[in-house]
């Protein structure tokens, strides 16, 4: 497990937007005169996605959206590229009933003081469905974990997998489920084993660079989980740190009481609560202090502002 990573190519008729940390990779896939996207980032970014979206498609038609799951981050763009584009949307079938009902909850929206633009759906997929991008063949794969109803997509013939928040070349997107009685560790454990078992040579991930080799990420992953179930602490403590970095870099500052309250609100209150068994107002400067002393925020003022 050393030496250089190595080089990845990606097929000639796809492109990868990688974004920053708040809104998920875009991926643009060529078809003939048509073009396919994957996710649409956060709804901050939806203009700059229309055109970044616009200028990859290389003058064809954008005329599907495919998203791997409906996290803020992933489909807050699909109203601002079906106004642009005229696409269909293709989500998740699991997640059908609450798009249609805009669920906010369900949606992991609302209590995680997270924005999106309501959108209505086309048409869903489901593990197993086999869809053609980019003059490939890709399969479906259920992948629970970040998100029950996530699907992940693989290219047999490009040994190429679109792996969404299952697997980053570092790690996985925060548990959700685990916060609301599911079995977030349990279920991450099998999708990685689902995706060890493939025949795969490089993986575009929801956030980051694309990789190869991921055996190696793989062997982080497993570890980071491992970590995660022998010490629930780092589980409860890496949830809020997410949250909190993510609501900054979408608002740019807050105070003290505002993140307090975000917390309260939060799926993650219980579990702080019992972690640190403190008051919220307490619990929040606590992880301040710590995302302050990491880099991750700056204090000015009194008010906090991502960096």
């Amino acid at each position: 497990m050393s030496g250089a990573p190595a080089p990845v190519r990606l097929p000639a008729g796809m492109r990868l937007l990688e974004r920053g940390w708040l809104s998920s990779n875009n991926i643009v896939l060529h078809e003939g005169d048509q073009a396919t996207v994957v996710d649409s980032g956060y709804v901050k970014h939806a203009a700059q996605t229309v055109a970044l979206v616009g200028r990859a498609a290389e003058g064809r038609c954008v005329t599907r959206l495919v998203n791997t799951h409906c996290h803020s981050d992933h489909v807050g763009g699909n109203a601002a590229l079906q106004r642009a584009f005229a696409c269909t949307i293709l989500i998740p079938d699991g997640e059908a009933d609450n798009v249609a009902r805009w669920d906010e909850t369900a949606l992991d929206l609302a209590g995680l003081g997270q924005r999106n633009e309501r959108f209505m759906h086309d048409g869903t997929l489901r593990a197993g469905d086999t869809l053609r991008m980019g003059g490939l063949d890709w399969l479906a794969l259920a992948a629970p974990g970040h998100d029950m109803d996530s699907l992940v997509y693989y290219a047999p013939e490009a040994r190429l997998l679109i792996s969404a928040d299952a697997l980053w070349e570092d790690g996985f997107g925060v548990l959700f489920p685990e916060f609301g009685g599911e079995p977030g560790l349990q279920t991450a454990r099998e999708t990685l084993d689902m995706i060890a078992k493939l025949d795969l040579e490089t993986v575009i991930p929801g956030h980051g660079p694309a990789f190869g080799e991921p055996q190696r990420a793989l062997q982080r992953a497993y570890d980071r989980l491992e970590a995660f179930a022998l010490d629930r602490g780092k589980l409860v403590r890496n949830a809020l740190r997410v949250m909190v970095s993510f609501h900054l870099m979408d608002v740019g500052s807050a105070e003290l009481p505002g993140i307090a309250d975000l917390l309260e609100r939060s799926p993650f209150a219980t579990a702080a609560s019992e972690l640190y068994r403190l008051p919220m107002p307490a619990i929040a400067e606590r992880l301040v202090g710590d995302l302050a002393g990491a880099g991750v925020l700056r204090i000015a003022g009194g008010r906090l502002y991502s960096v």
